[in-house]
């Protein structure tokens, strides 16, 4: 029998068969709250998946059209060095804007670390100057070179060691969202299968009853099959629900500007969480139907 039949018949459901699988117990309890607490945990780590794809892209595309140069010089030396540099970059290709950051921007980058009241002009904090460049980049070891004769004190920081870490880092983050999400699944697929295999265990009598009046296997199997997809698709849809209010209800990165504010799902990405409960039945289906065929093999 096709899975389309199979689905097709779990949808009709049939009544007499549905009688030897027990409505309440530990058993529907137990599925019901591991598919609910699976698709809770599952819609926070896709959110945690996106989130940090999103970051990734982000962090990529914020740092890969930016760059610094610091500046330690004498004091007589800054401003000259400096327009040495900013000449220097209205010659360089590649270069749309260049410009030296002010004392109070200075402050406010070392703000967060020293206070508010740091006095950037008495100590010998090196002078920044912000890089904006096109599309094409700029030629960074032809920059060094050039730099190195007409500004000696000055350092070229592309980025790069600070891009690659950080996207990498969320990358990898993605990735272990991906494989807790697969990880949730295998669970929810072992609980029921246990679940499902103790119901049928304790039901032994009733099916060696049922075989001796001549129903076949696919007969019993499919009323197992039918209940318990249907228990983890109801407890997959509450705790999935709950998941997406719970996230919803997250303070929005804008309001409080934190770091992990920024989980969540936006616009399109609100669909993917609807997906779990199908994906929980489909799981239940496969699992419940492994679980009776072997249990059935075993009593003949």
């Amino acid at each position: 029998m096709s899975v389309a039949t199979n689905l097709m018949a779990l949808l009709r459901g049939e009544v007499q068969a549905d009688r030897i699988v027990p409505r309440t117990g530990q058993t529907a309890r137990l599925t019901l709250a591991v598919s609910a607490a699976m698709a809770f945990l599952a819609v926070f780590a896709l959110a945690l998946s996106l989130a940090s794809g999103r970051l990734a892209d982000r962090w990529s595309a914020a740092l890969a059209q930016s760059a610094t140069i610091r500046l330690s010089a004498a004091d007589d030396q800054i401003e000259i060095q400096t327009r040495a540099i900013l000449t220097v970059l209205s010659q360089t290709p590649g270069v749309t804007e260049a410009r030296a950051m002010s004392d109070d921007e200075q402050r406010a980058l070392l703000e967060p670390w020293f206070g508010p009241d740091l006095p950037v002009g008495d100590l010998p904090v090196p002078r920044l100057i912000e890089i904006i460049e096109d599309e094409t980049g700029f030629d960074a070891a032809g920059l060094r070179q050039r730099l190195a004769a007409e500004a000696p004190g000055a350092v070229l920081d592309d980025h790069t060691r600070w891009r690659r870490p950080l996207v990498a880092a969320a990358d990898r983050l993605r990735m272990l969202g991906w494989l807790s999400l697969s990880l949730i699944l295998g669970a929810t697929a072992a609980m029921i299968t246990l679940a499902a295999q103790a119901a049928l265990a304790s039901n032994v009598q009733v099916l060696r009853v049922m075989r001796l009046v001549g129903a076949q296997d696919s007969y019993i199997a499919r009323a197992f099959v039918r209940r318990f997809t249907h228990r983890a698709l109801t407890g997959a849809a509450i705790g999935a629900a709950l998941g997406m209010l719970a996230i919803a209800l997250m303070p929005r990165a804008a309001q409080e500007g934190a770091f992990l504010t920024g989980l969540g799902f936006q616009g399109l990405d609100w669909l993917w969480p609807l997906t779990i409960p199908p994906l929980a039945a489909v799981t239940a289906f496969w699992a419940t139907r492994i679980a009776a065929f072997r249990t059935l093999k075993g009593l003949r």
